[in-house]
Formats: structure tokens, sequence, C-alpha cells
């Protein structure tokens, strides 16, 4: 599909802001649903990324060109690409304004945006990023030199962080710690010796009780330190001092400072400017676009939808969660356009295959009451070398066939590889 530029105005039926996960998989599910139907895209971006496979492919798991494809091939057939983006939102009107002046009216608006990573919340770090022992996964551009870093790290203190705000996916601060710390103890054998540290904002290692459990024995099998309620505010980088906001209950704030050989670090994140300064916006931290939590139906603007990262939905933030909320979203948006009720619910599903080891997988998957669910009839709070190679190997493939093409999901995940899952699934850690 060939991206359409130019200045004017343009209506379309359904416009979608955003070509990453969410906006592609709504509009394939718009129009298997109801072919013919006036769907658009406005994406700036040339380049679709496969995000959940970017720690796979720095830690060896995935080849590279498995992560990214051109925005071209995945617009779906029949949809009008706009390569530019959004600069203000007119939901009074049902309009979006373009960065090239573009006025665009809509009779039913879809955000899909994503999170905005925000670097430069933390003191220092923007300039010290990939210097002096800073690194990230969440930063495309770095993830290489990150696992160049970590494989060829010669010991010390190493620094892993959480932030306070809301993340996409968030268990990868800890897969990240978990497959470096197997290769740390690879190599402790030739006199590398390194205390892991966890530093995390939150007040507990994981939302969910059940597989907070689960990776308490983790940290503890592993030896590594955590410490919680430790918000990362600074970084001095030629001094290799990690500043944190320390915020525990019962006492007065503090600063704690701790000196590292290797940090790496997760940003704060938030909705993109121009949602959060948007009339579309929640009020408060964040300035995720405010829909109703069962409908994903914007509160005040009976023609805004919202999916994903940039939502107010109260679920972790995963593409399992996009899976979970689109065919809500879509039944729901063409029942507005038709005029009839809004009767589809999201019960709030997300999942994060929470990576342990190199060989191990804790498929995390929870709804809104916070309790452990699971898609493949094994108990999701273990470790499992099955889910190890669903994270792997069967995951990418759906997400590329599957997930973009709108394809139904006949169970939460995938229903055609449940035999092979449940067989591989019998076994599994116990920690």
């Amino acid at each position: 599909m060939a991206p359409l530029k130019g200045g004017g105005h343009r209506h379309h039926q359904v416009l979608i802001v955003g070509g990453g996960s969410g906006g592609i998989t709504v509009a394939s599910q718009l129009l298997r649903a109801r072919p013919g139907l006036g769907v658009a895209i406005l994406e700036p971006s040339s380049v679709h990324e496969y995000q959940s496979g970017w720690i796979l492919a720095g830690a060896g798991l995935l080849p590279y060109e498995q992560t990214q494809r051109s925005e071209a091939a995945v617009i779906p057939t029949g949809v009008i690409w706009i390569h530019d983006s959004a600069t203000t939102f007119e939901p009074q009107s049902n309009r979006v304004i373009t960065a090239a002046g573009e006025v665009l009216s809509y009779d039913v608006l879809v955000v899909a945006m994503g999170l905005q990573l925000n670097w430069s919340h933390i003191k220092g770090l923007p300039e010290a990023l990939g210097h002096h022992g800073i690194i990230s996964t969440y930063s495309r551009a770095h993830l290489a030199a990150t696992w160049e870093t970590i494989r060829g790290f010669q010991g010390g203190t190493a620094l892993f962080t959480h932030p306070a705000t809301p993340i996409k996916c968030g268990g990868a601060p800890q897969k990240v710690m978990y497959l470096a710390d197997d290769i740390f103890q690879a190599t402790s054998g030739v006199g590398v010796n390194t205390h892991v540290i966890f530093c995390t904002a939150l007040a507990q290692l994981y939302p969910v009780k059940a597989y907070s459990a689960t990776v308490e024995r983790v940290v503890a099998r592993r030896g590594i330190e955590t410490r919680l309620l430790r918000n990362l505010i600074e970084v001095r980088a030629e001094e290799q001092v990690a500043v944190f906001d320390v915020r525990e209950e019962g006492r007065e704030p503090i600063r704690e400072e701790i000196g590292f050989n290797l940090l790496h670090v997760v940003p704060p994140m938030a909705a993109p400017d121009v949602v959060a300064h948007s009339p579309l916006a929640i009020e408060g931290p964040g300035g995720w676009v405010e829909v109703n939590k069962d409908t994903c139906q914007h509160k005040r603007h009976a023609d805004v939808f919202a999916l994903g990262d940039v939502s107010s939905l109260p679920t972790a933030k995963s593409l399992a969660a996009v899976r979970g909320q689109a065919p809500v979203l879509v039944a729901n948006l063409l029942a507005q356009l038709d005029g009839r009720p809004l009767l589809a619910h999201y019960d709030g599903y997300t999942a994060c295959p929470l990576i342990t080891s190199f060989h191990d997988v804790v498929m995390a998957e929870f709804d809104y009451t916070l309790q452990p669910v699971s898609s493949f009839l094994v108990d999701p709070t273990k470790e499992r070398w099955s889910m190890f190679l669903v994270e792997t190997r069967v995951f990418p493939w759906v997400y590329w066939h599957r997930v973009l093409k709108g394809r139904p999901h006949e169970s939460r995940f995938l229903k055609p590889f449940a035999p092979l899952v449940r067989a591989l699934g019998l076994a599994h850690r116990q920690s």
C-alpha cells in the first residue's frame, strides 16, 4: 500500500491514528467484518516493528530481520495509508489535523498511538545512554550495543531498573535481567564476579500476587538483590552513580545513591504529548485516552475509541492486551456506526511471557480481577520450557501471519497449538 500525502481536507468513515500493532489489527479486523468500509490509517513511520521481539533478537534468540517489516507491507489491502502524523485532535468537530496541515474528518476515530518514552525525565540519561555502562533494550538504536555490553561485562555491580509509570511489556525489565544474569553466570568461572541489583519503583516484583511469588523465587534462586519503591531520577554517568527517589511507607522520602558498573535503564513512559495535551486525555498522570474499561469507547466523545498502550484501560500494556481489546473495539465501533447498543465487553485480559532464563518462560496471563488465567490448560505460574518455545518460536510467526492479518483467535492465543503445548507443558521447573 503506497502512502498518500498532501494538504487539504479528506473524510473517512473510520480514521485510525497509529499504524502499530493496535492500529493494523483493528484495520484488518474491521475489513474482515465489513468489507468495503472506508478505513484510513495515519502513521508517519515507514517501518513496522515487532517490539516484543527486541529482547529475543538482542539475546540471540530470534533473527533481527524477524522484528521488522516495511509499514507498506502490513497495511491491509483496501486501507488508505496517510504517511503523516497527528498534531491536533478536535473531537468536538470530528477532526484531526496533521503535521502537513491536512484536515482529516471522520465518522469514527480510533486512537492507537502507543507510548512515548520520556528519556529526558531522568536527569543526565539522554546524553549518557550508550556510555559508561549505561544501556537499555527499550532503545532500538542501542539494542545491539546493549547486548554487546552485557556479553562483554567484566564484573562488578549490574543494576537494573523499573520506573514508576506504566510501561509497555511490564515484565521486560526483569526479562533482560534474568537473561543477562545467565550470561554473567556463564562467565563467572573465568573470574567475572557480578552483584545484580533490581531497583523497582513498584511495591512488589509483579502486580499479580501469584506471579510475584514465582519471580520472588526466581530472584532468590539467582541471588539477585531486590530493592522496592525506588524510582530512578538521575544518572551521574562519569561517576557511575544512579540516584533514586525512595518512598517507603511510614518513612519520609529520601534519595539513595547506588554505584554501578553496568546500568540497564527502563525510561518512564506516558501517552504521546499530542494526546496528553488534547481533549481526549484523562485528567492526571499519563495523559491516556480516557475510555470505558469495558467497551473501549471514549467516555466523553462517543465517536472516539482507543486501545493498546495509549488507552486508559486499567490493565498491563502488552501485545496480548491488544489482541483481547481489538475484537471488542471492532464490534462496538461497528455498533456505533449503525446506531446500535455497544454490547461487546473487554474483561481486561493481558499477558506477559516472562522469560526467566534461556530455557524457561512464565506465561503470566490475567485479567481485571488480577487472578491468573491460562490459555494453555496448564498452571500459568510455573516456569516452563514449552512456554519458552511458544514465546521464541511460535509467537513471532503468529504476530506477522495472524495478529496483523486480523485473523480470529479461537482461544486466547492459538488453539491449533494447544495439544502440543499441553504435551510439552506437563513438565515444568520446580523452583
